[in-house]
């Protein structure tokens, strides 16, 4: 028979215990949580919601991710009924594409005159943030190219040649913003005719348009074909890996793109998005993108890159009008599609 005073203490610890999962329960659903459509390298992911959740613990991060084309037309069937309160790392042309729409909230986060304004929205307050710049790049297997007696390419026009006919592959402009970034810039570098005639003949060389931008990249590293239109994150991680690839920047200059941040305007957590944003825009996050990136928002914090040449800015396509490639977006990926889908990868 249990002592009277052991009843009271084995009491006070059962109650102890309900109150302790009581309060981690409320605790739990005191916390905010944001559900983020991102394109961001899944490499990237974990670090930025470790390190804004760290600065933030009452709010959880919950990631959707997919490519850029895919998590844009998710963002465009649900227009009506908007299920995500952030979008992050997407493309300025989508972004822009979602400004036109009237989804996003303007807002100008917490240090944003510390940014290189040239890679944000250009309205006040601007309805999107940039975070960082990718760029075009070909990735080309030296050992593959040698057994096949292939030319190192110099110039996007080199692609069209014969001698590259089944061995490149291209990322989907549907489905991939890499992809789209570097139809538009072909566009607006060339001209439409001019450059849909070299669309024609480079189509006639490529084995397979994939979806995803980094997929042409890990083939070329892989040697499943020598050849992978692709863009520099990618490219740099491949090169680190020790695959045998050399990076080329096509000297007619690169398409590009900005991957930015913005609020879903009919959020039902604007407090803690603002947060989110506004974290993006600190210089812990932009260390953070600095990781892969050759260029982000914040001035100074970028690193040298093995591969990336010193003039990478330089070669950029200028100018780049993101709201000309979201206006024009249906009427581009139609012609596209109708011309050259037939080579697409299955699937998406």
């Amino acid at each position: 028979m249990k002592h009277p005073f052991a009843k009271f203490l084995q009491s006070c610890a059962v109650a102890l215990s309900a109150f302790g999962l009581v309060a981690a329960d409320a605790s739990a659903q005191s916390k905010t949580s944001l559900l983020v459509y991102t394109a961001i390298e899944t490499d990237a992911m974990k670090m930025y919601k470790t390190a804004f959740e760290k600065a933030h613990p009452n709010i959880e991060i919950r990631w959707v991710r997919d490519s850029t084309g895919v998590i844009t037309a998710k963002l465009m069937s649900e227009k009506a009924n908007p299920q995500a309160d952030v979008v992050l790392g997407v493309a300025a042309s989508s972004l822009a594409l979602l400004s036109q729409e009237n989804m996003l909230l303007p807002y100008e986060p917490a240090g944003f005159k510390e940014l290189n304004q040239m890679f944000s929205d250009q309205k006040r307050p601007p309805h999107w943030v940039g975070m960082d710049v990718w760029g075009a790049v070909v990735c080309f297997n030296t050992v593959e190219a040698k057994k096949l007696n292939l030319p190192k390419p110099e110039s996007w026009k080199d692609l069209t040649k014969p001698v590259y006919r089944g061995k490149i592959t291209m990322p989907h402009p549907a489905s991939s913003g890499t992809g789209y970034l570097d139809v538009t810039a072909w566009l607006q570098m060339w001209g439409e005719q001019q450059a849909w005639q070299y669309m024609d003949a480079l189509h006639e060389n490529v084995a397979q348009y994939v979806h995803s931008g980094s997929k042409p990249c890990k083939q070329a590293g892989s040697g499943e074909f020598p050849i992978g239109i692709s863009f520099e994150f990618r490219a740099h991680q491949v090169l680190r890996s020790g695959a045998p690839i050399e990076l080329i920047f096509p000297k007619e200059g690169l398409g590009w793109d900005i991957e930015g941040s913005g609020i879903i305007k009919q959020t039902k957590h604007v407090d803690a998005a603002k947060k989110l944003v506004d974290w993006m825009a600190s210089k812990e996050a932009n260390q953070i993108s600095a990781n892969w990136w050759a260029i982000v928002a914040y001035p100074g914090v970028a690193k040298k890159m093995e591969g990336i040449p010193e003039n990478y800015e330089a070669l950029l396509v200028k100018p780049n009008d993101f709201d000309w490639a979201a206006k024009n977006r249906d009427r581009i990926l139609t012609e596209w599609s109708k011309r050259y889908n037939a080579k697409a990868e299955p699937g998406k």
